[in-house]
């Protein structure tokens, strides 16, 4: 099975960055302990704060579903679904 690269663009409203960058670090540390998680970083943009984007390696697609099933990945998207500005999630396999 190949590994799972996600790369997603969070923004947030700017007057919901701080709320949203504080559920993110908290996603980070229940997903970095997750037995799929290769890796899963998050990282703010220099010249918008409001941007996010999660760099994310998982062992396969398997890991990545029961990750998406996680009480703190459905805890996330609920707790900051009013506060996002924009969304987009990209599954991706390396092809070299």
């Amino acid at each position: 099975m190949s590994t799972i690269t996600v790369l997603a663009k969070i923004v947030a409203k700017e007057e919901n960055r701080a709320f949203v960058k504080e559920e993110l670090l908290k996603l980070v540390t229940g997903s970095r302990t997750e037995a799929g998680c290769i890796n899963y970083n998050c990282l703010q943009d220099n010249e918008d704060a409001n941007t996010f984007i999660m760099y994310e390696n998982w062992k396969d697609a398997e890991a990545l579903t029961l990750h998406a099933e996680t009480p703190h990945y459905v805890g996330f998207k609920k707790a900051v679904q009013e506060s996002l500005a924009e969304l987009s999630v990209h599954k991706m396999t390396t092809i070299s």
